[in-house]
């Protein structure tokens, strides 16, 4: 999930285009870009249209994400109820703040999903997105094998707070505490929106400070954005090159019960391994390698 773009679930005529477009994955949002007196209208329209497209979406290899209003709002209970269809794969929770927060929210998916007929669990990403939340992220993320991943909200976690959300070392600090969090829960962890569509530079820097982090991939607020996170969270040629000898010595180095070798003049061991293994099965599921290299 390289680019999970937002679409606003105010506005279906965006939906087939976004469908059609380059976006690992598509997050149709119930929340802030659709305004108070619109949630009903939106949320109905949206569960009519992820009714429909499950079966496209899955052909197209696109994952199919809603964000949904707050536990804090009257709207969450009915948005379930009406976007918890076959072929969604994540709803998309907005600040959790505990994990008592977390399993409420699975008991209300659980019912939804089985009020419409969904055999195949939906899981969970998580928002981190106020001081509370970045300070039990681990925790949150912990809370139910529903959790898939958690996702930096920068801005809403900044604003408020007065931080400039340009200040490089705040930034990378929250990245990095969240993506930590979501390694003790075993889960992935996906970056925050970049407000500035006009700035490609400053995206592209964004992105290549989250990929360094580990993060799978950024979201986007415009489709031009796109293109630039499918790039940034690309495995370089160089990493898939060093990556497929680092798992080739492998097999020799387990042959003769060596725990630590050397590759292109670098220690490798079992850490090491395993992040050359992510990288040649990310390469694999992009088409950058055949499915026996």
């Amino acid at each position: 999930m390289r680019s999970k773009l937002f679409v606003p679930g105010s506005r279906p005529e965006l939906f087939d285009k976004a469908l059609a477009g380059e976006a690992d994955a598509l997050s149709f949002d119930l929340e802030d870009a659709v305004a108070e007196p619109r949630k009903a209208e939106a949320r109905q329209t949206l569960g009519r249209f992820l009714h429909e497209a499950g079966a496209a979406a899955a052909a197209a290899g696109k994952t199919l994400i809603v964000r949904v209003n707050g536990l804090d709002t009257p709207h969450i209970e009915a948005d379930l109820q009406a976007v918890a269809q076959p072929g969604v794969q994540l709803i998309n929770l907005p600040k959790p703040e505990s994990a008592d927060d977390v399993r409420r929210a699975v008991a209300l998916l659980q019912a939804a999903e089985q009020a419409n007929g969904v055999t195949e669990p939906i899981g969970l990403l998580l928002n981190i997105e106020t001081p509370r939340a970045l300070r039990l992220a681990a925790e949150l993320a912990g809370a139910d094998a529903r959790v898939r991943g958690l996702q930096l909200g920068l801005g809403d976690l900044f604003e408020p707070l007065g931080i400039s959300r340009r200040d490089d070392l705040a930034v990378r600090q929250v990245m990095l505490a969240v993506r930590l969090a979501a390694g003790e829960a075993g889960c992935w962890a996906c970056d925050s929106a970049f407000a500035d569509i006009a700035d490609t530079a400053g995206f592209q820097a964004e992105a290549a400070v989250a990929r360094g982090l580990g993060y799978i991939g950024k979201s986007c607020i415009h489709p031009r954005q796109v293109a630039l996170a499918n790039e940034a969270f690309r495995p370089g040629d160089d990493d898939i090159a060093h990556a497929l000898r680092v798992v080739q010595a492998a097999d020799r180095a387990e042959a003769d019960g060596v725990g630590a070798w050397v590759v292109d003049g670098r220690m490798v061991d079992a850490p090491f391994l395993a992040r050359a293994r992510a990288t040649v099965q990310a390469a694999r599921r992009l088409g950058l390698l055949p499915a026996t290299a």
